[in-house]
């Protein structure tokens, strides 16, 4: 088959530049193998409505299941008037057996049939999406069970602000993604409803049962509206959005961890597997994975402001722009599943300057404890905030640390310091003092781990839906 499948009412070729912006077949020939799903189970709905009979079924079936063998084996041949992955395989179909090929579009459109293989394939590929998360959690969350004993400088606004556990930060990294893999799985189900038998907008004129359908493809849901079905795409937003999200997670996990690898810091170092070299500086280690994740985010947060902009003033049930949302989401996804394992890999591979961490822990950073202390005593914490801001302007001016500031001049800034006020200045009982759930400290973190490894297995025994 050569010719068109809209070619009837046209008595002029297409423009050779015009069918090349036309066509779509370089990019969704991803969904071949979701278009194949759709066409078998039309086929049965064709023949339960009385449309096909029994052995045109066979037919068409034997011949979609050969073309599906030569999209995996990739022995398919395409042609130059393959407009797009439905008219490719319909020709193949028809080369296979003959005229009978033409009976399977019956009742279909390829506005219902483009949305169906698109959301078959969004139903397929989350689950991979997945599983990649789930292996960067499994980094984030076997690093925090390793540095459980390791002290930190906490920051806001990027200033040294109270110690905390490494665990403690690790973890704050996994439970962002925690909730990503959470919007997945609730936009599987949303995604899996079957628009298939919604033509080109008013429906189909035959028997077809849409349920039965349904339940072949492994939707859970039928559309109630056949206008919607094929217009619709939050689904592709909502992926979209999704993704944009987890790159902004892993963003920010990258920026901070570039920066902890700096000189200045020299909290961490990267291993030589997951860093580059300079062709001028000799002695240069880049943290390049982590830049290009940083980067990528950039064209994720892009992916997604692209279909928002393309869905805004769409005037009808099915227009053209929509052939454009399938770029989109498969370069998010593939970006995604190319960069996770790599993150998950270097992120287990970092080596932790315990020394250095704990050596950036000043006194100033015990400040709130020392407060803390004078809540203890019966102070009111305002007041006690404001106190404590005069100790540490005073081992300012003085050009010393709050714990060599003498006792007398404690006593003078507030009657309610004792000798045993010295005792605050320590990181580690900082550290262990914030017990109270979600807190810092160590058992705090024992139990988040818990709960971390509790969320992981819930998610694989709760697997997201399966095609």
């Amino acid at each position: 088959m050569t010719k068109k499948l809209w070619g009837g009412r046209f008595s002029q070729d297409s423009d050779a530049q015009a069918w090349a912006l036309n066509a779509s077949i370089d990019f969704d020939q991803r969904l071949a193998l979701q278009d194949i799903r759709g066409s078998l189970a039309w086929a049965s709905a064709l023949q339960h409505a009385g449309i096909l009979t029994d052995a045109e079924t066979q037919e068409i079936k034997a011949g979609l299941e050969s073309i599906a063998e030569e999209f995996q084996e990739d022995r398919f041949a395409f042609e130059p008037m393959d407009e797009d992955i439905h008219s490719a395989v319909e020709r193949r179909l028809t080369e296979l057996i003959g005229p009978d090929a033409g009976k399977l579009h019956t009742g279909r459109s390829r506005n219902d049939q483009v949305v169906t293989d698109f959301r078959l394939w969004l139903m397929e590929h989350i689950p991979q999406l997945d599983i990649a998360l789930a292996g960067l959690q499994s980094a984030l969350l076997s690093r925090a069970e390793t540095d459980i004993d390791v002290i930190m400088a906490g920051y806001t606004h990027l200033q040294r602000a109270q110690p905390i556990l490494l665990s403690h930060w690790w973890l704050s990294h996994f439970w962002p993604l925690q909730r990503d893999r959470e919007r997945l799985a609730e936009l599987t189900s949303r995604t899996a409803v079957l628009p298939l038998g919604s033509g080109a907008l008013a429906g189909v004129p035959f028997p077809i049962d849409r349920h039965e359908v349904a339940t072949d493809l492994g939707f859970l849901s039928v559309s109630s509206n056949s206008i919607d079905a094929v217009s619709g795409r939050d689904f592709v937003a909502e992926f979209l959005f999704c993704t944009a999200m987890i790159g902004i997670h892993l963003s920010k996990l990258a920026e901070v961890i570039i920066l902890f690898t700096t000189a200045e810091f020299n909290y961490f170092e990267l291993t030589d597997a997951f860093t580059t070299g300079s062709s001028l500086m000799p002695q240069k280690k880049n943290p390049d994975a982590f830049e290009l994740t940083r980067g990528k985010t950039g064209v994720l947060i892009g992916n997604l402001v692209s279909v928002m902009t393309m869905l805004k003033a769409l005037p009808s049930t099915y227009d053209k722009d929509l052939q454009e949302d399938k770029v989109l989401v498969f370069h998010s996804f593939d970006t995604l599943t190319q960069t996770l394992p790599v993150l998950a890999s270097a992120i287990s591979s970092i080596q932790v300057n315990a020394e250095t961490m704990l050596a950036a822990i000043d006194d100033n950073m015990l400040a709130t404890d020392l407060a803390d202390y004078l809540v203890d005593k019966g102070v009111p914490f305002r007041e006690a905030h404001t106190v404590v801001g005069q100790a540490v302007r005073q081992a300012l001016d003085a050009e010393i640390t709050l714990s060599e500031l003498p006792l007398e001049t404690y006593v003078q800034i507030s009657p309610a310091f004792s000798n045993d006020l010295y005792a605050v200045f320590d990181a580690g009982n900082s550290v262990a003092r914030r017990a109270s759930i979600g807190g810092t400290a160590p058992q705090a973190v024992a139990q988040q781990i818990s709960q971390a490894h509790n969320a992981l297995e819930a998610m694989q025994s709760n697997t997201l839906l399966e095609v």
